[in-house]
């Protein structure tokens, strides 16, 4: 039907007679005979001169066979790649006439995403997300090149599996042939790529589609793809040097630039400097421990296990309604109040609690913080997790750019906590999935836990996460492939050795026959991709996502389903709760 894309025809097509088909972008008169059409595919836009007597309006489907000629000196577009020519001597067949759409497609215009995704049909037309889903195409065959070169097999998993714990709630579907029975929508590919290891597959990979019930953010949707792989018979250090190199080839074929060697850093440093297991490096505003300059204080609210604080480099000019904003902010994170103190440009300091400090813990603070003249310094005074956070949440408040400002900084955060807490029940919390191998010097720790839980806390994990402008990209770990190891984690976690042979079974029962040591890796690649091409949301590089309520204003889902349904599946619906 076309003999050229718009997008692609160049001043060397000039003379040769060419039929291209998109829709009508634009419509512009010209005298009384004549009008300009610019046309538009998924390449880019054409200008045709097309007779009046056609009745062409905006988004109207057309074919158009002419003539390339050079566009007048004076009206050349230097904005379009194809500005410099036109299709002149035209002739115009109307493929499918389109009615006014509920918003204008050039992107001018601010609209409602509640309506752009009701219409994502007309939204996909426009360049962003034209843009957006190209460059996601262009990411996943780098990734795919990357892994191949390093010998990896694509391994496809299964989409029904049983449910089991992995931190989220699962998507369950009930089975019609086994009546009161459920399958579970995949959270990850987790235990299938694990056997994968143990049947000598050695390197595995899949770019996988995943489902976790959970509440919608802007970097999280029920439905997500991550790059999901696993090798046997290595350690982490080289899952995050394949990783690293898969990384860096989709960085560069977006941004022109392929990243450095990505540094890493321990979790408890990551916590210390920026108050987050996930840091945004590409600012300073780093975390400073003033504890022992306060060991002796007389000051009632600092005699806390942990003070930390930042320094803002000419802040001092700040109003005190900001600082109370601040103030009321920090303790919604959990903090008792926040500290501030000025520095002047004489270098006088001015504070609400000054007068509550000796003259030589504020020279010490001062002096420990680096602060300068025109400077205000925030203080955090309460148990160490919960000042570090407060803080590492304050430094993001006040420093963090835009998502597409500061170049592309990527993090590996390596040597995590196994787990996170003790609950209720004396159970202690894994922080990441109950599969992940701890520190081989750490197990003692283990069996020491008997009499006193909390040395759990102490456990290191050889696990790791990939960062990149203070996202979590991804995590992944060195995982247990001893079933007596494995065991011992479960029963740590109140998970007894029936129950984990009822949920895990098919594992339990691979690792009696041969598992290797293997090690893995999952990253979102709508996360990559949404930062690669600057934006703060990832449904702006998904084809159709849910909205932030977790609906679908495309399809409306979800919806009821009929009686006839349920009752094939054996199921009846329970009235609302009050």
């Amino acid at each position: 039907m076309r003999t050229d894309y718009c997008g692609r025809l160049s001043v060397d097509d000039i003379g040769r007679t060419v039929t291209v088909c998109g829709w009508v972008s634009k419509r512009r008169e010209h005298g009384e005979f004549l009008a300009f059409v610019d046309l538009r595919d998924r390449t880019g836009i054409i200008q045709c001169v097309v007779d009046h007597a056609h009745d062409i309006r905006s988004e109207y489907v057309l074919a158009v066979t002419g003539t390339i000629r050079e566009r007048p000196p004076e009206t050349i577009n230097h904005e379009l790649p194809t500005g410099a020519i036109e299709i002149g001597e035209a002739t115009v067949e109307i493929l499918s006439e389109a009615e006014p759409t509920p918003f204008q497609l050039s992107g001018r215009v601010e609209v409602d995403e509640t309506i752009r995704i009701r219409h994502r049909y007309l939204d996909l037309r426009t360049d962003r997300m034209q843009r957006n889903l190209r460059s996601r195409a262009l990411i996943n065959a780098a990734i795919r090149r990357a892994m191949d070169a390093q010998e990896f097999v694509e391994v496809e998993t299964p989409m029904l599996i049983a449910s089991t714990p992995e931190g989220a709630r699962d998507f369950v579907v009930p089975s019609r042939l086994n009546p009161g029975n459920f399958y579970a929508l995949p959270q990850s590919p987790q235990l299938f790529k694990q056997l994968c290891m143990v049947g000598g597959i050695d390197r595995y990979y899949q770019i996988a589609r995943c489902m976790r019930d959970e509440d919608l953010r802007a970097d999280r949707q029920f439905e997500f793809t991550q790059l999901d792989m696993e090798m046997s018979f290595v350690d982490g250090q080289e899952v995050r040097a394949v990783v690293s190199q898969a990384v860096a080839e989709a960085a560069e074929l977006i941004t022109g630039h392929k990243p450095s060697a990505i540094p890493e850093m321990s979790w408890l440093e990551a916590m210390n400097r920026y108050g987050s297991d996930k840091p945004d490096i590409r600012f300073d505003l780093e975390l400073v421990d003033l504890t022992e300059i306060f060991s002796e204080t007389d000051f009632n609210a600092f005699k806390a296990p942990c003070i930390k604080g930042i320094r803002v480099e000419g802040g001092g000019e700040t109003g005190r309604n900001k600082l109370d904003q601040l103030t009321d902010k920090a303790k919604t994170w959990g903090a008792k109040g926040l500290v501030w103190i000025k520095v002047g440009e004489s270098g006088e300091v001015s504070s609400p609690v000054a007068k509550f400090m000796s003259d030589a813990e504020i020279a010490g603070l001062i002096d420990k913080l680096g602060a300068g003249n025109g400077d205000i310094c925030y203080l955090v005074a309460d148990e160490w997790r919960r000042a570090v956070h407060v803080l590492g949440l304050l430094r993001l408040e006040l420093g963090r750019p835009p998502v597409n400002e500061g170049g592309f900084h990527f993090l590996w955060v390596i040597d995590f906590p196994l787990f996170e807490d003790i609950d209720d029940a004396g159970n202690p919390v894994p922080a990441h999935h109950p599969f992940t191998m701890p520190h081989l010097e750490d197990l003692e720790l283990l069996a020491a836990s008997g009499e006193d839980p909390s040395v759990l806390l102490d456990v290191r994990s050889q696990a790791y996460d990939l960062v990149l402008n203070g996202w979590e990209l991804g995590s992944g770990s060195v995982r247990i492939h001893s079933r007596d190891i494995q065991q011992q984690i479960f029963d740590l976690l109140g998970i007894g050795e029936e129950e984990s042979q009822r949920k895990f079974g098919f594992l339990m029962d691979a690792f009696r026959y041969g598992a290797p040591p293997h090690a893995g890796f999952a990253f979102g690649i709508d996360r990559l991709v949404a930062l690669l091409v600057g934006e703060e949301n990832i449904r702006e590089v998904i084809a159709f996502p849910k909205s932030q309520s977790g609906t679908d204003p495309l399809t409306e889902a979800p919806t009821p389903i009929d009686s006839a349904q349920l009752d094939e599946l054996g199921l009846r619906l329970l009235p609302p709760a009050n």
